[in-house]
């Protein structure tokens, strides 16, 4: 960015608590009276923060988080006056062709950040609380006290926010079948969620600190640039092994000729933790991303 963001006092945030510690940006959600549950106005505040951390150079890791004496990490979706939160007014007037699900075009915004990203959640979560709040995100930090439910299929819906995209890659077509199609609710010890979770901690004061710690150490030890690479990588796998090896090809002569891959080779010889000074606005090159990106704002979706 052109110029630098003073996170505490960016204004037009109502839900969302932002501060910057070091190379960490923590988002703090601040509806805790109301569960952190979603309404009209929470995911374009998320879109927009995490659109301005993947821009900022200073920005190595976000994480999102909840006071830890909520009742809940995120209780969901406000249902409490009917569907009509979820649907947008102008859309309307087109039909349900022009819908696009806030949940999942969050989901796409903080998937797509080139920056390590991290859902601390020290409470209960519920709906989008699980999906939007927790699937796209490159790690997970959870209370083990956790009540976890994709509620969907009880409510008469289906599992949005691109969930049923990212569940079965992330623990496999079974499991997601168990959490998406019963709608139960599990604890982070189930077999069938467990794997979603870097770590599981006893107590929901410990949640955040851990998150914070882990983010700092992987802020320093690794490359910004070979993050936003590696994620693309692992985010846009090609349509075969040989289109896999391509693209890693190009993408390892190309980094491997950075000031960052000479530091990792430098720091390696001499013993000592890398001091990688690559960022995003310059050294990333002209051929990322490699993948064809689609325009969901423009595309009509398939009922």
């Amino acid at each position: 960015m052109s110029v630098a963001p003073d996170y505490e006092n960016l204004t037009g945030f109502q839900h969302l608590l932002l501060s910057l510690d070091g190379p960490v940006l923590v988002v703090l959600m601040n509806r805790a009276k109301q569960r952190n549950s979603w309404i009209r106005t929470v995911p374009g505040e998320l879109q927009r923060i995490f659109d301005i951390a993947d821009k900022d150079d200073r920005v190595r890791v976000v994480i999102l988080t909840a006071e830890h004496t909520a009742p809940a990490y995120c209780a969901g979706a406000d249902i409490s006056g009917g569907w009509d939160v979820l649907w947008n007014p102008e859309e309307e007037k087109e039909g349900p062709h022009a819908h696009r699900d806030s949940g999942g075009a969050t989901s796409m915004v903080i998937y797509r950040c080139r920056k390590i990203t991290i859902a601390a959640v020290n409470g209960h979560a519920a709906g989008v609380g699980m999906t939007a709040m927790q699937l796209p995100f490159d790690f997970r930090f959870v209370w083990a006290g956790a009540k976890l439910t994709f509620p969907f299929v009880r409510r008469g819906i289906v599992p949005e926010a691109t969930s049923s995209y990212l569940l079965p890659r992330l623990l496999g077509h079974s499991r997601a079948n168990s959490l998406l199609l019963t709608g139960a609710t599990f604890s982070p010890d189930s077999p069938y969620i467990q794997g979603l979770y870097h770590e599981i901690l006893p107590t929901r004061e410990e949640v955040f600190p851990a998150a914070l710690a882990f983010a700092k150490e992987l802020a320093a030890a690794t490359s910004q640039i070979s993050i936003a690479v590696a994620k693309g990588l692992l985010q846009n796998p090609g349509d075969s092994v040989e289109e896999n090896h391509l693209n890693d090809s190009i993408a390892m002569r190309a980094l491997g000729g950075t000031a960052d891959g000479e530091e990792g080779i430098r720091s390696f010889r001499e013993k000592r933790e890398p001091k990688f000074s690559g960022t995003l606005s310059k050294d990333l090159g002209p051929w990322f991303p490699w993948w064809r990106q689609v325009n969901t704002k423009h595309r009509k979706a398939k009922l």
